[in-house]
């Protein structure tokens, strides 16, 4: 089918069941922010392929929600004809369907694809604003009309008894049910994917770039552990490793009848995290929600020291195969023989020559041109481009290793660059320079510093559409919260989080020219106490220690643009680069790499 055979077809399902209209979310029942491809219903759907979005369709009108990292690439993907496009958060879903939808409308919505906040928000405004109503189906619409949708992966779970995980599952578990007793609670609720796989050291494959298994878990303040997930990907290996405090369940088995066994007790779920069908499970029980955050989400971003010491390990590796790209890519670019896929592959290959990496962290953003103006562009066959003389070329990848998740972000000029192309890349050098630099009070919010890397383009009247940093895991999700480096008005919204020793966070600044050009500059950086002399004893500061090693293009910088500091900054950045990757090059790569990283003067 056509996407806009599709679209009638759903239209035609959901008038069979009595419903005017439906939300279509971009997650799955874990809420998770990088999905499985049996889970991908929007992209099926309208044939967008951004990681964030979600839709309505009503009978005579349907629109598609992104925010401004996707305002171009939805554009090229989503046929204008049958969807209207609405940007995010000055529009929301509810917004939309006060001023489109009928008095009186059913508008369906899956339970266990939304929360239980954005259900009764919602429905209160649709029921102030048309009266309205929200209803909950039994069964997903679209994959009553999705013919060929693909099965769960039914990948093993596999265990993760790695150096790098720091701590056992037992000690882990014995960190969730302290916790737990300290807020009088029986037992937490986990849905977040990423959670599960850190606190019993596992992993999977059931998610692309992302080594988590679908699964719940439900931990009891005595440290002993449900875990509901399919019995085919249990060996006797993890079950030895899982050991006899948890007890393992079909992952169709997390439904009422088990439900029934927190009949009295109190209950921690998430309200961000958790679907709404989980709490009206708990509810239909007798059980005592207790709306807390996931432990684990914090437990996990305040890292152990064997996973930075892991980190610091990955990134030498998977920067030594970075600047092996970036020495090809000077060579090969300015051809006009290369295209974006082939680029990408030629950087996969190179992670894959490590004999480490074992998948990418998300997928490469290879981006010349135009595309690079598309903040997160999806190369694909069909959107494949030359890399052509004149363009910078951006790609923004990362790897996956046992010991580490890695993320980052080079551009290259193919031939000689603009002056404007200089004076962008340098102000974006500068808000990088600022975030890598600063120091500031125990307790500061990634909020209060994002404006760092954005001054540099406000003095020239420039800004980009996104967060500055977002956390990243330990052998897991590329993207993790809490801490992320973001004002208000970005996508996801400021982070309220206070930014704690041990946190990753990536560096992230970018100026984007629709039409033209991209540029972001990305490293890692890690959170760590800093002392200050002669400042106030009970003033303790923080500051960032850089993860990543890779050069940074000279041919863009405009040095005249850099303060004395700044370039202090980056001309010791650049030894550190070659004193860091020396040894995993040869005499050839070295001696580029030192040339790449002379003093800028």
């Amino acid at each position: 089918m056509t996407h806009a055979e599709r679209l009638a077809a759903l239209r035609a399902e959901l008038a069979a069941r009595g419903l005017d209209g439906f939300v279509v979310p971009l997650t799955d029942e874990h809420q998770s922010e990088y999905v499985g491809a049996y889970a991908q219903r929007l992209a099926w759907l309208t044939g967008f392929g951004g990681s964030a979005g979600s839709a309505v369709v009503l009978a005579d009108k349907a629109a598609i929600f992104v925010d401004g990292r996707y305002t171009l690439q939805v554009r090229e993907q989503v046929d204008p004809g049958n969807w209207d496009f609405v940007e995010v958060p000055g529009t929301s879903i509810a917004d939309w369907l006060v001023a489109n939808a009928e008095h009186g409308d059913a508008i369906g919505y899956d339970p266990w694809l939304h929360t239980d906040s954005w259900v009764n928000a919602t429905h209160a405004r649709l029921q102030g604003g048309l009266a309205a109503t929200l209803v909950a189906v039994v069964d997903n619409p679209i994959d009553a009309i999705w013919a060929d949708r693909p099965r769960p992966s039914d990948a093993p779970l596999t265990l993760y008894d790695h150096p790098a995980a720091g701590r056992s599952s037992a000690e882990k578990r014995g960190m969730i049910a302290d916790w737990l007793r300290e807020q009088g609670a029986d037992a937490v609720v986990l849905t977040a994917l990423d959670s599960i796989a850190w606190t019993l050291n596992v992993r999977g494959a059931d998610v692309a770039r992302t080594p988590v298994a679908l699964s719940y878990a439900v931990v009891n303040a005595d440290g002993t552990t449900d875990l509901f997930v399919a019995p085919d990907k249990v060996d006797e290996r993890v079950r030895q490793h899982l050991g006899n405090a948890v007890r393992l369940h079909d992952r169709t088995a997390f439904d009422a009848p088990f439900f029934t066994s927190l009949a009295g007790k109190r209950v921690v779920v998430d309200p961000e995290r958790a679907a709404a069908e989980i709490n009206d499970l708990l509810a239909h029980a007798d059980a005592t929600i207790v709306s807390l955050r996931d432990p684990v989400v914090l437990m996990k971003a305040i890292k152990h020291p064997a996973e930075i010491a892991g980190h610091r390990a990955a990134s030498i590796r998977d920067g030594a195969a970075l600047t092996r790209f970036l020495r090809w890519a000077e060579a090969a670019l300015p051809g006009g023989d290369q295209t974006e896929l082939s680029a990408a592959a030629k950087l996969l290959a190179f992670r894959d020559a490590t004999g480490l990496h074992l998948d990418s962290s998300f997928d490469t953003i290879s981006a010349t041109g135009a595309h690079g103006a598309i903040p997160h562009y999806h190369v694909t066959e069909a959107s494949n481009a030359a890399i052509q003389p004149g363009q910078l070329f951006l790609i923004d990848s990362g790897g996956q290793y046992a010991d580490g998740t890695t993320d980052v972000t080079r551009v290259v000029p193919v031939g000689a660059p603009t002056p404007e192309m200089r004076d962008r890349f340098t102000r974006v050098l500068k808000g990088h320079i600022a975030i890598a630099a600063a120091v500031f009070p125990d307790g500061t919010m990634g909020a209060q510093i994002d404006a760092f890397a954005r001054a540099p383009l406000w003095e020239a009247g420039l800004d980009y559409p996104h967060g500055t940093g977002h956390g990243i895991g330990s052998y897991l999700s590329v993207h993790e919260g809490p801490q992320r480096i973001a004002a208000p008005n970005y996508p996801g919204g400021a982070s309220l989080e206070p930014l704690a020793a041990g946190m990753m966070l990536s560096n992230e600044p970018g100026y984007y020219k629709t039409g033209e050009y991209g540029i972001r500059i990305e490293n890692l950086v890690l959170v760590e106490p800093r002392e200050i002399a002669g400042g106030d004893a009970d003033c303790a500061m923080l500051g960032f220690e850089t993860l990543t090693w890779a050069p940074i293009e000279r041919d863009l910088i405009v040095a005249e643009l850099l303060s004395p500091q700044e370039r202090a900054w980056l001309d010791d950045y650049h030894a550190q680069v070659v004193a860091k990757l020396g040894a995993a090059l040869n005499d050839e790569e070295r001696a580029w790499l030192a040339a790449k990283c002379a003093p800028i003067g």
